[in-house]
């Protein structure tokens, strides 16, 4: 998804005076996304509490080692170790695990199933707004999924991370996986996968916990 589904995130965290800015992942490879994080941090005045959800989370990994970042928060996201990618973490997913409808790739790139989208990524987002999401999917380049973290910055930086019980994408034993080997702080939510459009007070509080502790 793009940046718009953290609008109501954003709201809440501005009303409490933080500043805030959405970066917009072309999601074509990691090392673009990284580039594109950096470029929003360079802008900043001061010390930077990042933000990364789904594969985001490998986003933040990598793009966290800036010298400008002093905090992660990890919203029912990947954490991956050096050397590892999206692909790795989700090669084995254990039998009884859901699995996310992933199209077969079309032209380098991936979609979710917008039949199944609901179901599996926003099950607790009303249906107008989840047919939205699904339709203005943002293609995810299956680059992305294979980029590889040289240096994980969760092993220097302080991380915060958000459990999603009824997350039927990342599977909730995978991300207190994750969280626990992470060292992070974590919450654990009632909510889907889209946890920061369907409850979006509970994420503002996580990050603004993370910025001020």
């Amino acid at each position: 998804m793009d940046g718009s589904g953290w609008q109501g995130v954003y709201k809440l965290l501005k009303n409490k005076g933080h500043k805030v800015s959405i970066v917009q992942n072309p999601t074509t490879s990691l090392a673009d996304d990284v580039a594109a994080t950096k470029r929003v941090i360079a802008e900043q005045n001061g010390p930077v509490t990042l933000v990364g959800h789904s594969y985001g989370g490998a986003v933040i990994t990598e793009a966290g080692n800036d010298p400008k970042v002093s905090k992660l928060v990890y919203i029912a996201a990947f954490a991956p170790d050096k050397g590892e990618s999206v692909s790795t973490l989700i090669k084995d997913p254990p039998p009884d695990a859901p699995v996310p409808p992933i199209l077969p790739p079309q032209d380098g790139y991936l979609f979710l199933d917008k039949a199944k989208f609901r179901g599996s990524f926003a099950a607790d987002v009303d249906a107008e707004s989840a047919a939205f999401m699904a339709d203005s999917q943002v293609p995810w380049g299956v680059d992305a999924l294979g980029g590889v973290i040289t240096e994980p910055a969760w092993k220097t930086k302080p991380s915060w991370y958000m459990v999603t019980t009824e997350d039927k994408m990342i599977p909730p034993p995978a991300q207190r996986f994750m969280s626990e080997r992470a060292g992070s702080t974590v919450v654990e939510v009632d909510g889907s996968h889209a946890i920061y459009v369907s409850k979006p007070d509970a994420v503002a509080a996580l990050v603004e916990r993370a910025a001020i502790e």
